[in-house]
């Protein structure tokens, strides 16, 4: 009777510690999808006004001056590591590390097996130079808009700005529906 006692005891120790940890997953999940919302919703917003204004040429532009303020801004508020990434990227330093690179590539593989890509999520807690960490992907998958400045075939002023801004831009050839990206978090626990 003891030992069942103890036994019982242990397990409800064990299994109310991962209820907490499933929980704080949960809440870094909400609270990572928050940040992102409001990330790309600004971020949107300026290209869109951008697009809308002054067209695709000075939109890149305001890519290469307002997309890194804004992310710094995001990091800022949330108190987060807000970022976006790509296997092939126009900025190099935007460039994914080993973890984004690996889930980029599961995403891809997702996509591949018919999951929708507006519905990736990747997040997991990682241990990184001793400390854990919580990180966080969400795919970003290429609208029709996206390919007036990533597509295969760019009017030669676009072309022009991107090879003046972008000497090292990989970030071309998508079409509508392809996986551009992804939005990505880090905050230390």
């Amino acid at each position: 009777m003891m030992k069942k006692s103890v036994v019982l005891f242990l397990a409800s120790i064990f299994l109310s510690g991962g209820v907490q940890a499933d929980q704080a997953m949960q809440a870094n999940i909400k609270e990572g999808k928050g940040v992102i919302k409001a990330y790309f919703g600004d971020l949107k917003g300026e290209l869109q006004k951008g697009m809308k204004e002054n067209g695709p040429v000075a939109t890149i532009s305001t890519c290469n001056t307002v997309a890194p303020s804004l992310t710094e801004a995001h990091s800022q508020m949330s108190g987060w590591v807000v970022a976006r990434t790509s296997l092939k990227v126009r900025n190099p330093e935007n460039r994914a590390d080993a973890w984004e690179t690996a889930v980029l590539n599961e995403f891809e593989n997702r996509k591949s097996d018919g999951e929708d890509p507006m519905k990736m999520i990747k997040a997991e807690v990682v241990e990184e130079d001793g400390r854990k960490v919580f990180r966080m992907m969400k795919a970003i998958p290429t609208a029709e808009v996206c390919t007036k400045c990533h597509g295969a075939e760019l009017a030669e002023p676009v072309s022009a700005k991107l090879k003046e801004l972008y000497p090292a831009d990989e970030a071309r050839g998508y079409k509508p529906g392809d996986l551009r990206g992804a939005f990505t978090l880090k905050k230390a626990l």
